[in-house]
């Protein structure tokens, strides 16, 4: 199961669009599950992330080396400004979310359920 496709940020949106692209049965990328926060480590980054008080969460996309600073229209205060901060000191390049993958990860549901990251004086 793809875990980071484990959140309830559109979930059922990444679901369709998954299946359509054909992964419908477990594998390490691209499948979805049967439902969010069923796999353990999304459950435990779930209750983490719940238990805290995150002004900021990182989440590099390793496999294509980018930063995705944005979760569909919504824009919290200086997400471009840290993610372009991320991407000069970590080479990555800052991009936005293509449409196939922007749903159901856990920078999707951070910034959904907290509108974080801000800046703060």
């Amino acid at each position: 199961m793809d875990l980071n496709l484990q959140f309830p940020a559109s979930w059922e949106k990444a679901k369709e669009i998954k299946f359509e692209q054909g992964f419908r049965t477990p594998a390490p990328r691209d499948f979805v599950g049967t439902e969010p926060l069923i796999a353990p480590e999304a459950i435990a980054m779930y209750k983490f992330t719940l238990a805290h008080n995150f002004r900021l969460i990182l989440a590099y996309h390793t496999q294509g080396r980018v930063i995705y600073w944005r979760y569909l229209d919504f824009l919290p205060p200086a997400s471009y400004y840290i993610g372009e901060q991320f991407a000069i000191s970590s080479g990555y390049d800052l991009e936005d979310t293509p449409f196939a993958s922007s749903f159901a990860g856990y920078k999707d549901w951070f910034i959904q359920n907290y509108d974080l990251p801000r800046i703060y004086n």
